[in-house]
């Protein structure tokens, strides 16, 4: 396959295909989410300096709560603890629905 076939987006619509004749689409599509977002929010963190138990005390939250947020396999965050943590790093979040 050439690279303007990928660029295009031939690979990713076979693979979405896949996934869905799996019935893992929507699965695979959350995980994916949340790992981006544990990773940016993590390096965000990083380049400000800011610790977990620093994030924890700003958010007025639980450390633990941040260790929830930060990990990319835990699922079960809310959307206002993912608006509250981005807002310390001086970020904030922008939903499309396609």
């Amino acid at each position: 396959m050439s690279k303007c076939e990928i660029e295009a987006g031939g690979v990713g619509s076979a693979f979405d295909d896949v996934l869905q004749d799996e019935r893992i689409l929507e699965e695979a599509t959350e995980l994916a989410v949340k790992r981006v977002l544990a990773y940016q929010l993590t390096e965000e963190m990083k380049a400000r300096k800011i610790t977990k138990a620093a994030l924890a005390r700003q958010m007025q939250t639980s450390r633990s709560q941040v260790d929830r947020l930060l990990d990319p396999e835990h699922k079960g965050v809310n959307l206002g603890t993912i608006i509250k943590a981005l807002r310390v790093v001086g970020r904030r979040l922008e939903l499309q629905l396609v």
